[in-house]
């Protein structure tokens, strides 16, 4: 009765771990989503290629823009992209938990995945199983996963010498340039004035989010762009985490594209910064993950609307490709 006891007691405990782990998951990919937000029609198509970001940007795959308003960007022939399951995101995924959480409820009936094999057999069954599927998540999700900005993100991007597009002033650089030329792919002429507003934003909007300051991010942001970030700060929440973001430096950036719709006007730029980017424990305060040391840098392509002629807002935020 006492090893029954217990194999019940470890078998309600591994249920729990799974559980968490799925939970975790959960987290993992949202964090490592490849981007939130709209860019109005041009939302599942793929911004231009520029200095700063050489690579595609990665598709966004949470949105409130229904996919059949998509249209090719200027100058592209791009189709529309949808995110590619996966493995475990379908009938897979269904059919590896099916199987795990039967040798579970086996173990509490006390007849395992194959009956009559005894106790120890059991546990073997499970590890083996939650092994195979931790393996196999872990491979496909290194497989898929995107080059998303995070905490700890590596330095392994470098500015690209020549080719076209300008560079953002860097923050206290001194002497301005002139005010850029409007470029292929440009059709509204973003000023000086604009990019030093959208480098004034990367940081209000990295410093509120760091902040919890829902107040701050609602001013700056479109409504369906404060959800998402909302959402990611509930989550964080949730898990007693926090992240902070700090001393943020704009390195490069560059205009993709910009366009009208109707009385609204988008620009969607590249940008490529530094930061202390590190994750928290909400009650101690103990770094979860990340280097609270030393500056790691990220590329991001954010998208930016005007309506009606007032201030830009951030409306879309993605990451990038791999080179």
């Amino acid at each position: 009765m006492l090893i029954q006891g217990f194999g019940r007691g470890l078998a309600m405990l591994a249920m729990a771990l799974m559980v968490m782990m799925t939970l975790v998951d959960v987290a993992e990919a949202r964090r490592a989503g490849s981007g939130f937000g709209s860019r109005g029609t041009r939302t599942f198509s793929t911004p231009s290629t520029t200095r700063t970001s050489p690579t595609d940007a990665q598709p966004i795959d949470r949105t409130m823009t229904r996919q059949q308003s998509a249209q090719p960007s200027a100058g592209r022939n791009t189709t529309a992209t949808n995110p590619r399951p996966g493995m475990f995101s379908g009938f897979g995924g269904r059919l590896l938990g099916g199987l795990m959480l039967g040798g579970l409820v086996g173990m509490l009936l006390g007849s395992g995945l194959g009956g009559g094999i005894g106790f120890l057999g059991l546990i073997l069954q499970v590890l083996l199983i939650a092994g195979a599927f931790l393996f196999l998540r872990r491979m496909f999700a290194q497989r898929n996963a995107p080059a998303y900005a995070g905490a700890g993100a590596q330095r392994n991007v470098h500015p690209q010498n020549g080719g076209p597009g300008f560079e953002i002033p860097r923050i206290g650089g001194g002497s301005r340039q002139a005010a850029p030329q409007p470029k292929a792919g440009d059709e509204i002429g973003v000023k000086q004035a604009d990019l030093e507003q959208f480098e004034s934003m990367l940081r209000e909007v990295q410093a509120a989010y760091a902040a919890e300051d829902f107040a701050t991010l609602r001013q700056i942001t479109t409504p369906e762009a404060m959800s998402y970030l909302a959402e990611e700060i509930g989550d964080n929440a949730t898990q007693g985490l926090r992240n902070d973001v700090r001393d943020i430096h704009l390195v490069q950036g560059d205009v993709a594209e910009a366009w009208r719709e109707g009385a609204d006007e988008y620009a969607t730029v590249a940008m490529r910064y530094e930061s202390i980017d590190v994750m928290r424990d909400r009650a101690t305060g103990q770094v979860v993950s990340g280097d609270p040391d030393n500056l790691t840098e990220a590329v991001e392509i954010w998208t930016f609307v005007r309506r009606d002629g007032g201030q830009w807002k951030v409306s879309a935020i993605q990451g990038v490709q791999n080179a």
